[in-house]
Formats: structure tokens, C-alpha cells, sequence
């Protein structure tokens, strides 16, 4: 009898190219370890292994791994959402926002542009116009991501096609 016979994962997927993760995560500031972001309490997130999502720095400290693995990896600003831009404080017309009158000092809305929605953080809001800040609210910070990986599955032709992954009853778009 081999070893693989009796071993339940020796055909385990592993993390790569065609497949789709199951995982949780927690994004912390490395600096002060404040926790940014978890999916702790909530559905795991299911994604397409190599597709947007997640900062290739992340995917690839994943590469090789299988269900039950934790992974923890520190991403330099550079590598994450990129290092603050003093240059990226603008002044708009309340016109430009979908609610002007909810606008408020620190909250994360989205402006309209010619080229679409574009996320930006209230900084200041005036009588007719708004300053906004347009970096991305962790541009800036080493981020340490800690993921634990729920599952590892082959993807589907159909998920490598449309470019993400599926949920239990297939695609709803």
C-alpha cells in the first residue's frame, strides 16, 4: 500500500494558477498592529488565484499552499496602495457628490467624474464646495496581512473565462 493511499491530501489542490481560494483575512497597519480590516464573523472571501482582488504581493506568499494553511506577509506602501501624495487634495463643487448634504470630515464617499465614480475621503466641506483627499486611505502604510486558507478548488473553464470565481450556484451576472 502506498503512502498516498492512506493519506487524505495527498491530492490536496494547492494555491496556483486555475484555482479558486476560500479564505479569511486580516489587513493590520504594521506600524501601530491596528486592525483595518477582517472577515472575521462574516462569509469567507472566494477568489480567482492570480485575478484582481488581491495584492500580488499576497497571491504570491499563497503560491504553494493548501487548506489549513495560514500565511502571514508584511507589503511595503509601495507594493500596497502606494505612499501619500500631499498633491492629491482637491477642491470640488458639492454638485459633484450624490448626497452633498451627508458629507462630513472623514467619510469615504464617491465623487463623480467624467471618467466615472472615483473613491475619496471628505477632508473639509464648505458652503459649495468640498476638499477631498484621493488617495486611497492606506496609501502610505506597510500593511500585514494574515490569511487563512479555508479551501483550495480547481476553477471551473467557465471561472478562468470570465475571469473570477463562481459562487455554489454559479455566476450572477
Amino acid at each position: 500500500m502506498s503512502d498516498d493511499a492512506s493519506n487524505p491530501d495527498a491530492d490536496a489542490v494547492v494555491v496556483g494558477a486555475g484555482t479558486v481560494l476560500t479564505l479569511h483575512y486580516t489587513v493590520r497597519d504594521d506600524a501601530s498592529g491596528e486592525a483595518l480590516e477582517t472577515s472575521a464573523g462574516r462569509e469567507p472571501l472566494t477568489i480567482l488565484y492570480g485575478q484582481r482582488g488581491m495584492l500580488a504581493p499576497v497571491q504570491e506568499a499563497l503560491a504553494g499552499k493548501s487548506a489549513g494553511d495560514e500565511v502571514t506577509v508584511t507589503v511595503p506602501p509601495e507594493r500596497a496602495f502606494g505612499l501619500r501624495r500631499d498633491d492629491s487634495v482637491r477642491r470640488v463643487s458639492k454638485k459633484y457628490f450624490p448626497n452633498p448634504r451627508q458629507l462630513r470630515p472623514g467619510l469615504r464617499t464617491a465623487l463623480r467624474t467624467e471618467s466615472g465614480s472615483q473613491p475619496v475621503t471628505v477632508v473639509k466641506v464648505g458652503g459649495k464646495v468640498v476638499d477631498v483627499d484621493t488617495n486611497h486611505p492606506y496609501a502610505g502604510l506597510a500593511l500585514t496581512f494574515t490569511v487563512e486558507i479555508v479551501g483550495v478548488r480547481s476553477a471551473s473553464a467557465e471561472e478562468i473565462d470570465h475571469g473570477h470565481a463562481h459562487g455554489p450556484g454559479g455566476h450572477a451576472h
